[in-house]
């Protein structure tokens, strides 16, 4: 339900917003900036994301650049609906792709920072030495996309393109089934309502 409400905020904020997605004309002025990872790095990112967010969020010697790029990644996680768009990193046409590229990129730049901290080098490293083995593995290291030379930058918010979403067939089926799902929800509670009067 959390997400649904969150979906719903997110949606409306959007919907005022009459800003494009990608980067303003000109580009960000401040911010910090984030390297670009590569499509094959984003599939196995996005695997490992949870761990390296939970092992940033506990971090206990950080300095304001990490906790910029940390918040920025999580900020774009959100605006790409949590991951949870079907295809939004495996298919470069999916209006969230670009989103995603932005966040797990993010998530990459915050894994590297933590190498460099005392407490958490460790863990960090043996992170990224399981990515690299499943990069080599899977063969995933040279696989581009559209979105693989684009850097990012803390100061420029990367929305997915919401007019894509009618012409991607996952997008689409997956905001027909929520939209069908709170169709349903406010139905049954208005028969519930209905009932107890």
């Amino acid at each position: 339900m959390r997400k649904l409400i969150g979906l719903a905020l997110v949606l409306t904020a959007i919907a005022a917003s009459a800003s494009a997605h990608g980067a303003p004309a000109g580009g960000p002025t401040s911010g910090i900036s984030i390297p670009s990872l590569s499509h094959g790095e984003m599939s196995v990112i996005s695997t490992y994301r949870g761990a390296i967010i939970d092992l940033a969020e506990n971090a206990a010697d950080t300095n304001e650049d990490f906790r910029r790029v940390l918040n920025y990644a999580q900020i774009e996680y959100s605006y790409c609906m949590w991951g949870s768009v079907p295809q939004s990193v495996s298919d470069e046409n999916s209006p969230f792709n670009e989103c995603s590229h932005a966040y797990l990129a993010a998530t990459k730049d915050v894994l590297l920072r933590m190498r460099t901290m005392p407490r958490e080098a460790a863990a960090a490293s043996e992170i990224v030495s399981n990515i690299d083995t499943e990069l080599v593995l899977h063969q995933l290291s040279l696989i581009l996309c559209q979105f693989s030379n684009e850097s990012f930058n803390t100061a420029d918010i990367i929305r997915p393109d919401w007019s894509a979403v009618p012409m991607h067939p996952a997008s689409m089926a997956s905001f027909s089934a929520i939209a069908l799902l709170l169709l349903g929800s406010a139905w049954a509670l208005r028969r519930t309502g209905r009932s107890a009067g």
